[in-house]
């Protein structure tokens, strides 16, 4: 979807016929539409068009040119491959000031960033965006790029729940809409202002501001005018419901349910109207039968459609339609089941739903319902702090430097004034002016001098701290490639140690395989020697696989036997990167351990949660022991203990010799967000 939201504002292409200009375009051309060659053949046209573009000389055809190579690396998913143009792109834009092409790369960026959750370092490049097209000439296309990136703002501070900020920027984007006489992207504003006013708990302006983008949209020429125009239709009867109006709501779904064409071309907008009419119908006219009737439809356009998210709701509404018929055992399972559904898909308020829920219908287990709904509470509150407060900080930081920019403009004005003022005095004030210029000039030298030796001190510090961060990124270079690469590459020396001398068939076969997983390590190698950065703490998406895969790895190159046992209560993958890492490095070094030095048979890992918030390895193994009070440590545990070190964790090392070796590791856990909410659609922006 960003990618085509991209394509709307690429830049166009030069009228004037140019052959190197043709060549670039022949080659993206081929890049985006050659789907028979493979992905490296097709990346290697956009490195060619790339090489080409900069030897245009022109900077506004150079940009051109290299914007569209940027979009065509989107297009072909190479996210590297656009992240390294798009860099490059923002760089050069900037150094010859072509706004236009400059505020089109933040763009770019931004809708990247969005799509991939990244949403602070989206809402700053949306900012940045603003800023270039606001130094444009102002024309329709210059107030419209202004006004949809306010509009996209907005859609980020609402889900920072920045409400007011996003009110502002919403607000903003209207005026500038209402004076394009834009009804499509009035609609959009409206919508949004509607979202942001529910947030607030300001039902009214909600409804009103719902009411406003109808309008917009009827007067507007969308194809899917109607299908929009149910959403809004419901979202104004979940307003109702939520404020407990439920007569009006049950009205509201009544009249959009009648809609003969709903189902068939929206059946998620129709399920959760069909589900929400249900529980109005049990909360206006108490007619339990016939909420459920609604509701076990409900169910099987659900299962139709397969929206997990959504089904966490139904099973709520189904347990207080079963709590009102008295038919206690079967409410409180439905609510079990929309707990489990909701805690599944990170429904967080849906999860406190249910667990109230189960407070007032389990009345045995009211206590132990009612400590999880606290603690489940605590913890979403920290999360909305803290991603507050991250997202506080970039808006700070991004409103400093526009008033920076202010002071500069309001200096350069006040100097402009002063220069006036010296020719309207003339020449009778010039002998004055001319010994106020040379005092001045002094100061300005005694000033320069002094700003000159705290430069000089800044720049010895500098350096200082550069040496510094060198020493770490060395070291941290050291622990991957002694950690990461050398692990694989002793269980390879190992398999090919015993096929050296056979010649049969399955060992050639084997012998290949090797040779390419050695390939397979030198673009690792490769890999880190290019992105050496941060990025890597990342990578583990599913971390006990990552973690599965390797100890299996292992036992299959070194013949060791290795038992691995986790706490399945724990969400693993919401782990902090730096703790998954730092743990995965710590087991693979431990294990090569266990291979190369401790000699063992049989290995056993064990990674289980602890109270307090921590989470505890171990490692044990039936090798030959050492000494722990030797003073010189190998590498290896080295490595080991500095990657505790990073994640603040307690390290307890039992050995000796003959006896094999218990390796304890306590760390605290620190889990990160997930973000649940429905994907949002990019190509309208």
């Amino acid at each position: 979807m960003f990618v085509l939201g991209c394509a709307q504002h690429e830049p166009k292409q030069e009228s004037a016929s140019n052959p190197q200009v043709d060549s670039i375009q022949e080659l993206v051309t081929m890049a985006k539409t050659a789907k028979e060659l493979s992905f490296e053949n097709r990346k290697s046209y956009l490195e060619d068009a790339e090489q080409m573009a900069m030897t245009i000389s022109k900077d506004t055809t150079k940009l051109e040119q290299l914007a569209k190579i940027s979009l065509a690396y989107l297009k072909l998913k190479d996210s590297l491959g656009f992240r390294k143009s798009n860099t490059k792109l923002l760089e050069l834009s900037k150094k010859a000031k072509v706004e236009k092409i400059l505020g089109y790369s933040h763009w770019d960026l931004a809708i990247f960033l969005q799509s991939n959750g990244i949403t602070d370092s989206a809402f700053y490049h949306y900012k940045e965006a603003l800023n270039s097209f606001e130094k444009l000439p102002s024309d329709s296309t210059s107030k419209s790029l202004k006004g949809r990136m306010l509009y996209n703002m907005a859609r980020i501070q609402d889900s920072y729940k920045d409400y007011l900020g996003g009110e502002i920027s919403a607000a903003a984007a209207i005026k500038i809409f209402d004076d394009l006489e834009d009804n499509y992207r009035l609609y959009n504003a409206y919508n949004m202002l509607g979202v942001l006013a529910n947030g607030m708990g300001n039902s009214e302006k909600s409804i009103e501001s719902y009411n406003k983008a109808k309008e917009y949209l009827i007067k507007s020429d969308r194809a899917d005018k109607n299908e929009l125009l149910w959403k809004i239709q419901n979202n104004i009867a979940n307003i109702y419901t939520n404020t407990g109006n439920f007569g009006k709501a049950k009205e509201i779904y009544q009249q959009l349910l009648s809609n003969q064409d709903l189902k068939e071309e929206l059946p998620g907008t129709y399920e959760k109207a069909l589900g929400s009419f249900a529980y109005s119908v049990l909360k206006a006219d108490a007619d339990v039968e016939r909420a459920e009737e609604i509701i076990n439809e409900s169910f099987e356009v659900n299962s139709a459609t397969g929206d997990l998210y959504d089904r966490a709701r139904l099973h709520y509404y189904y347990a207080e339609i079963l709590s009102a018929k008295n038919d206690t055992t079967r409410a409180i399972s439905q609510a079990k089941e929309a707990y489990a559904i909701a805690r599944e898909t990170y429904n967080n308020d849906r999860s406190l739903d249910a667990l109230k829920l189960l407070t007032q219908l389990d009345t045995g287990n009211a206590s132990a319902y009612a400590q999880e709904y606290y603690e489940l509470d605590e913890v979403i509150s920290e999360e909305e702090r803290t991603k507050r407060d991250k997202f506080g900080r970039i808006r700070m930081e991004t409103d400093e430097i526009i008033e920076e920019n202010q002071i500069l403009t309001k200096e350069k004005q006040v100097w402009a004034y002063s220069a006036l003022l010296l020719i309207v005095f003339g020449m009778g004030f010039m002998i004055i002016v001319s010994l106020y210029v040379s005092n001045n000039q002094l100061k300005f030298k005694q000033r320069q001098q002094e700003s000159n030796q705290e430069i000089y001190n800044l720049m010895l510090s500098q350096q200082g701290k550069f040496e510094e961060g060198k020493q770490l990124e060395q070291k941290r270079i050291s622990e991957e490639l002694h950690d990461g690469i050398l692990g694989e590459m002793l269980g390879i020396r190992l398999i090919l140690s015993g096929l050296n001398e056979r010649e049969d068939p399955v060992s050639v076969e084997q012998r290949a395989a090797l040779i390419e997983k050695l390939r397979e390590l030198e673009e690792e190698i490769r890999t880190i020697s290019h992105e050496l950065n941060h990025a890597s703490y990342e990578k583990f998406h599913n971390f006990i696989v990552s973690l599965e895969d390797m100890i299996d790895g292992i036992e299959k190159s070194s013949g060791i036997t290795c038992s691995f046992n986790y706490d399945k209560k724990v969400p693993w993958d919401n782990l902090l990167g730096d703790i998954k890492i730092n743990a995965y490095r710590i087991i693979q070094e431990s294990l090569k351990n266990c291979v190369k030095h401790a000699k063992s048979k049989h290995v056993s890992i064990s990674f289980q949660s602890m109270e307090d918030n921590k989470l505890k390895l171990t490692i044990t193994d039936d090798g030959v022991g050492f000494d722990i009070n030797k003073k010189r440590k190998g590498i290896g545990l080295k490595n080991i203990i500095s990657r505790c070190k990073k994640i603040k964790g307690t390290l307890d090392i039992d050995s000796k010799p003959g006896k094999g070796t218990t390796i304890k590791i306590t760390m605290p856990v620190t889990y990160v967000d997930v973000e649940t909410s429905e994907k949002i659609d990019l190509i309208n922006v």
